[in-house]
């Protein structure tokens, strides 16, 4: 009589095999208890990104026939540290944190960005009490000096550093501020709120999410408007841990790659999907289009 569990070394691993009588033998694939793990940078509210990577989640596990799990993080250092720690396989990050990503971790891959994110814009939003006109050039970001005004997080590719390079353009540094210093209310949600209520002035958002906002009712035009729309910037962009191909299976990371870029708005799923992430489609993206950013990184002291 065969025993029905037969332990087979292999490499230090055990691996079972269940014998069932008469049909033959089945095999736990090597990835079987491999969980791929995403994150992403806390950008918006919880409620949003939970159902964002949640539905993610449940598309790439259908797909790749792997468990995928969404892990929210913090903050978007945590976001960073995690994925170096190997604690997150693939993350949607902003330009500037997804090259912290890459440098801290030799042989992360970029896989895919959204359309907008080659040509991505941040805007300059002011409560209408403040007494700010539109801008029609850099220069005019002059006018913000002695305003109480706020970025995003601090490592905000659209809420800080891009925004913070135009200001510094315009000769403007946080210290003209109202109060000497900028705020940082830590995401483009929460940016629009304080702005909104009045507890700053003006402050930087990503020009998407502010799009999302309006359409969603969330903007009340009596209070809050858009003052100036900056030149366009590469931003976000899917990043991969690069021993994927070790832990699931020769070629996974071809097919990560492969189903995001195949999300398509013709399945209502995917569709559900791509409009959570204000995206049409997925598509190829290249280390070399986040080069500008990681030089004003380097200017501002947020990359050493």
């Amino acid at each position: 009589m065969v025993n029905p569990l037969t332990r087979v070394r292999k490499k230090g691993a055990v691996v079972l095999l269940a014998l069932f009588c008469g049909q033959g033998a089945t095999v736990l694939p090597a990835n079987a208890q491999a969980t791929l793990r995403i994150g992403a940078i806390p950008d918006q509210n919880p409620e949003r990104l939970n159902r964002r990577y949640g539905q993610l989640a449940t598309e790439l596990s259908d797909q790749l026939k792997v468990s995928v799990r969404y892990v929210p993080v913090s903050n978007y250092p945590a976001a960073v540290s995690a994925f170096r720690t190997g604690s997150l396989d693939l993350v949607w990050f902003g330009g500037l944190t997804g090259i912290q990503a890459r440098l801290q971790t030799p042989g992360a891959q970029v896989l895919a960005q959204r359309a907008i994110d080659a040509k991505f814009n941040s805007v300059f939003i002011a409560n209408t009490s403040a007494g700010l006109q539109p801008i029609s050039s850099i220069d005019g970001l002059k006018s913000l000096k002695g305003k109480r005004f706020t970025f995003g997080s601090e490592s905000s590719t659209s809420g800080r550093l891009m925004p913070q390079h135009f200001l510094a353009q315009a000769g403007v540094t946080p210290k003209q501020f109202a109060g000497g210093q900028a705020g940082f209310s830590g995401s483009h949600d929460a940016t629009i709120a304080l702005v909104q209520s009045g507890s700053y002035q003006a402050g930087a958002v990503s020009e998407p999410v502010w799009n999302v906002a309006v359409k969603n009712g969330k903007v009340d035009p009596n209070k809050v408007k858009v003052i100036w729309k900056t030149p366009p910037f590469g931003n976000y962009h899917w990043v991969v841990r690069p021993n994927l191909d070790q832990r699931f299976g020769k070629g996974f990371t071809t097919k990560l790659q492969k189903a995001i870029l195949g999300l398509t708005p013709t399945n209502e799923r995917q569709k559900t999907i791509l409009e959570l992430f204000a995206a049409k489609r997925f598509v190829p993206a290249q280390e070399s289009q986040y080069q500008p950013i990681e030089k004003v990184g380097r200017q501002l002291g947020k990359i050493r």
